[in-house]
């Protein structure tokens, strides 16, 4: 049976009623929550919430390290992430979905990889792609089947966080190409890549990012836009997972 690994971010700490849990522990600590098990059309799907069960750990102080090798012991076939992120290019709307298929890292003192001293395996990861195609390709058919609306690319900034950018601070990521902004891709990617497993990021846009709406950014504003997206990024994540099984 395919065995899949969903981290949830803000908006997204649960998934619903579990066969079972699991309290993975390793050489990197404890992931963020007890994984929780669904058996979900013929798939086992592994879900673990990023930010706790309380939402209670911010972005730079997630144990990404303890959470990718989690997800690796269950032997994973590979991950989707969502994440909560704010919308920078105009060719992007707050509410919508994305699929990006870049992002560049703006983060700094994280453990940002296997590899952080002599003893650990050195490991000099390719990561031109740091989003698995296949997996993209897959939420890019998923939407498409379940009628719903989503950007097939675009490129992701990753910033340090907890607080959001300024606007000069967005006005740089725009001129450096960047589409999106969020604050947890990294350095979660690259160890999924360490780790031998496919990985691919389901974005729900959440607002306008800093200075470009004449209105201050609103946690409530932004907590509204993804209650109402859930919805339907749920209807697009249930038509994966049952196409991902059909497949595997």
């Amino acid at each position: 049976m395919p065995r899949l690994g969903l981290i949830g971010g803000t908006g997204l700490d649960h998934w619903g009623e579990a066969v079972r849990s699991h309290d993975i522990s390793g050489a990197w600590g404890q992931p963020s929550a007890a994984l929780s098990e669904y058996g979900i059309a013929g798939l086992e799907l592994y879900f673990l919430p990023r930010h706790g069960i309380r939402h209670q750990i911010p972005p730079h102080a997630v144990n990404y390290q303890a959470n990718i090798d989690a997800f690796r012991q269950l032997g994973v076939d590979g991950i989707i992430a969502v994440n909560a992120v704010g919308v920078i290019s105009s060719e992007y709307l707050p509410g919508s979905l994305a699929i990006p298929d870049q992002l560049i890292d703006y983060t700094w003192g994280r453990a940002h990889s296997f590899s952080m001293t002599a003893a650990d395996e050195l490991l000099h990861v390719e990561f031109a792609s740091p989003f698995c195609g296949p997996l993209r390709a897959g939420l890019i058919k998923a939407a498409a089947d379940a009628g719903v609306s989503v950007t097939g690319g675009g490129c992701l900034a990753v910033t340090q966080g907890p607080r959001l950018e300024t606007a000069a601070e967005i006005q740089r990521l725009k001129r450096d190409g960047c589409d999106l902004v969020g604050m947890t891709s990294m350095p979660e990617a690259a160890l999924a890549k360490e780790a031998g497993l496919g990985y691919a990021s389901l974005c729900i846009n959440s607002n306008w990012a800093a200075g470009l709406d004449a209105a201050p950014i609103s946690m409530e504003d932004i907590e509204k836009t993804l209650e109402g997206a859930m919805v339907t990024l749920r209807k697009l994540l249930n038509t994966f997972f049952e196409d991902f099984s059909n497949v595997s």
